[in-house]
């Protein structure tokens, strides 16, 4: 065990199925085929054994109460940080049988209080607390998330503005010297090129700010901080197969309603067009939500791009709705934020620059240098709170679904340094082997 990002080799526990092998809870001796019953003879009626009861009881009314001071075997207290040796939450599907119930044993009303060494508590986490370990990993290490999600979002917006504007001005300086409609048709394909580009470089900073923030929020679990320059040099030789996995789902979605509304479009029918693109809908939606923990996978497992993809796949199946909702819900937020910043940022740069809200409402914007900046502050803004937001749920949602399946709880505490996990063995570990 280590405390780099991963912490149980790859595949090393079940994913798919298979129940991880951890030591439970010692089975009771049977007390009647010890003791029984004391026949004549002084010996055991079933064993054959010497009874181990004296033939003297105490008088009747002399028991003292259990639990009274200094009678009676003192309780096992708990170990510090988790309650104890509590084997009990991990039986293949973690939470259902350990968590999920009230808890079976002597004496206790419920579960054992979890763990919480960083951000989130090393147990089965709930939507709410998948979204607050977020927000709580940007609020404790502000200066590290911040930082890393400014930076991007500064470089990349900086460089989508210069691409857009150079864009514009051509595409401006066509249409006042020129009247020839061919090309005019080649500006406006220029025009699309660079919106092209500009989201190519808006995607390779996601990819970036993601890559970094996984590796930073891998450490808050355990309690650990990270600077900026220790997430660029633990990501960077990941980024390459990031882009690539990125690209890859990508094409696949794109592939996915081409193949769905390409009969309508060379037949110009509505009746093949939008049956079509109602069936890639749902196709599109399933694979993305069976792949979406490919990246903190690849990034934290060191995974291939492929390899990555059927961990993703692993994790997600048979909790394929709630993985659904909660990325949703994530989604919804983020995209909320987004707009209650962008959208005020846009109206002023419509108004210093664009010609104000009539030109809007006609349809005469002209959209200028200074609407851009404005537009771009805007998105550097929201990127910079919305960042650690994104990638945050994806990688606690990668861990959570870990922990269900796998006790990554488990080794997320030895990591942490906890007390009472150092010599626990590791999931799919015999006890003594």
């Amino acid at each position: 065990m280590n405390d780099t990002p991963g912490w149980a080799s790859p595949g090393s526990a079940p994913s798919d199925g298979q129940e991880p092998d951890v030591p439970g809870p010692a089975e009771p001796a049977d007390q009647s085929g010890q003791s029984g019953q004391t026949d004549q003879s002084g010996q055991s009626g079933q064993s054959g054994q010497p009874s181990k009861w004296s033939e003297q009881q105490p008088p009747a009314g002399q028991w003292s109460a259990p639990g009274a001071p200094g009678t009676g075997p003192t309780p096992q207290q708990p170990a510090p940080g988790w309650g104890g040796q509590y084997q009990g939450a991990h039986t293949g599907r973690g939470a259902q049988s350990g968590w999920g119930g009230p808890y079976q044993g002597g004496g206790w009303g419920g579960p054992p209080p979890a763990a919480k060494p960083g951000v989130i508590p090393l147990r089965p986490l709930g939507v709410g607390e998948i979204l607050d370990g977020a927000v709580s990993t940007m609020r404790a290490h502000w200066r590290t998330v911040l930082g890393i999600s400014l930076g991007v979002a500064l470089i990349t917006q900086l460089a989508v503005v210069l691409v857009q504007g150079f864009a514009l001005e051509e595409l401006n300086a066509a249409g006042t010297t020129s009247s020839d409609a061919g090309e005019a048709f080649s500006e406006l394909g220029n025009s699309a090129a660079s919106d092209v580009i500009a989201q190519l470089i808006a995607l390779f900073g996601t990819v970036l700010a993601t890559a970094m923030l996984t590796m930073v929020i891998s450490r808050a679990v355990l309690g650990r901080s990270v600077t900026i320059g220790e997430a660029w040099r633990e990501s960077r030789s990941r980024l390459p197969r990031l882009v690539g996995l990125t690209l890859l789902l990508i094409v696949m979605i794109v592939a996915i309603f081409t193949v769905g509304v390409l009969p309508g479009i060379l037949t110009r029918s509505w009746e093949l067009g939008v049956p079509g693109f109602l069936i890639a809908v749902p196709v599109a939606v399933w694979l993305w939500i069976r792949y979406v923990l490919a990246s903190p996978a690849l990034m934290l497992e060191k995974q291939g791009v492929l390899a990555s993809m059927r961990r993703s796949a692993k994790l997600v199946r048979g909790s394929w709705w709630r993985t659904f909702g909660i990325w949703l819900l994530a989604n919804i937020l983020t995209g909320i934020v987004n707009a209650i910043i962008v959208v005020p940022f846009f109206l002023l740069g419509l108004v210093l620059g664009g010609g104000g809200m009539d030109s809007f409402v006609n349809g005469t914007t002209e959209f200028t240098w200074a609407f851009l900046i404005i537009s771009g502050i805007g998105s550097v803004v929201a990127l910079t709170i919305t960042f650690p937001i994104s990638a945050g749920v994806t990688a606690l949602l990668y861990m959570d679904q870990r922990i269900r399946r796998e006790a990554l709880d488990l080794e997320l505490a030895r990591a942490a340094g906890l007390q009472g996990y150092a010599d626990t063995p590791p999931p799919g570990t015999a006890a003594g082997s």
